[in-house]
């Protein structure tokens, strides 16, 4: 068995921590707080040994009544592998840790590309990282932006990616983040962060992003439009994106007119905090048209990302593309029945 230590229990840490926990060639070692807080009861309550990340902040948590298993550095050394899901910025601190003990780990795409080994998404470059000590599983837009141009790219060939992205303030729980009122570009200057980060993954793809902050917590939506080197069908582009295993190709009698309604189709599919680890494509909304050039066109559709889970699956698969356990097909397999991921959001009907 595998053993994965979790330093952070935030957002994705805790997700991750579950996601880990359900694996059949896994088993969490235990997860590591900054501080006594709800995460870390539920931390304990769940059977997690929970470990310090900050030493001079023990006493708080035997104050809070919180049994801790040891410090971090304990959990680093008893891991064959430690997924970091630390806020931005402190994976990278962390690097010196992970190499003192020589026990590989995964960062979060909040960190800087030139940081790590490799960045990764297990639809599009599985095989690359495996060996390495530091591998960045990249962000949630850059995961489903890589899901997405990954088939079209072996399928058809593309010649230019330009996305909008349309980007939540902050996640539910982030009251210090927002607009409150307003709509931001988000930055200012082009290109936003997300084209050069998916080139991470991609490194010949010409891709230009941008982006715009507003007052949602929800989910990301991206608007796409990708010039391909081939001219395919509508049908043929809708058929492609709905045989992969983690797009979501939303049929129009659904009624999903945007990220509350997928949600809450999340939520009454008895999915865990009401993830989507899906993309979330709008069948209605794929468009090919073929007046580009000669044997050229461009493709356009709206998706929706759901920042706090997309990343679930692919630290786990990572964790077995590090170490080489299993091949690609096999660990996405292995990964989604697991979680649940090959259950469609939609009813059996919508998938005929």
């Amino acid at each position: 068995m595998i053993q994965v230590g979790i330093n952070g229990y935030g957002t994705i840490g805790k997700r991750v921590a579950d996601a880990v926990r359900k694996q059949p060639d896994m088993e969490v070692v235990g997860v590591a707080k900054t501080r006594p807080n709800f995460e870390a009861s539920t931390a304990v309550d769940k059977g997690f040994d929970l470990y310090a990340a900050v030493e001079e902040r023990k006493p708080r948590f035997a104050e809070a009544g919180i049994d801790l298993a040891g410090d971090v550095e304990e959990l680093v050394e008893a891991s064959d592998i430690v997924v970091d899901a630390c806020p931005s910025g402190i994976g990278a601190d962390n690097a010196a840790m992970y190499e003192e003990y020589d026990t590989p780990a995964l960062l979060q795409g909040g960190e800087d590309a030139e940081v790590v080994d490799g960045s990764f998404n297990a639809r599009s470059n599985f095989d690359t990282v495996e060996g390495m000590n530091l591998v960045r599983v990249v962000s949630c837009n850059t995961t489903g932006l890589s899901r997405l141009v990954a088939p079209l790219q072996e399928a058809y060939g593309i010649e230019k990616v330009r996305a909008t992205l349309v980007r939540r303030g902050g996640d539910p729980a982030q009251t210090d983040r927002g607009p409150i009122n307003d709509i931001l570009p988000n930055p200012v200057g082009l290109p936003s962060h997300h084209g050069p980060d998916v080139n991470t993954i991609f490194p010949d793809l010409s891709i230009d992003t941008l982006g715009l902050k507003v007052p949602a917590t929800l989910m990301h939506t991206h608007s796409v439009n990708i010039t391909l080197d081939a001219d395919p069908s509508t049908e043929e582009v809708r058929e492609l994106l709905d045989d992969q295993r983690r797009t979501f190709v939303i049929p129009e009698w659904l009624g999903l007119d945007g990220a509350g309604a997928l949600k809450e189709l999340a939520q009454d599919s008895d999915r865990p905090r009401g993830d989507i680890w899906e993309n979330c494509v709008w069948g209605e909304s794929i468009t090919v048209q073929s007046d580009v050039g000669e044997g050229q066109s461009d493709l356009y559709l709206f998706q929706a990302i759901h920042q706090e889970s997309d990343v679930v699956p692919e630290n786990v698969d990572a964790i077995r593309a590090v170490l080489g356990t299993e091949s690609q097909e096999e660990s996405i397999a292995t990964t989604n029945d697991a979680m649940g991921l090959d259950e469609s959001l939609a009813p059996t009907e919508a998938r005929e």
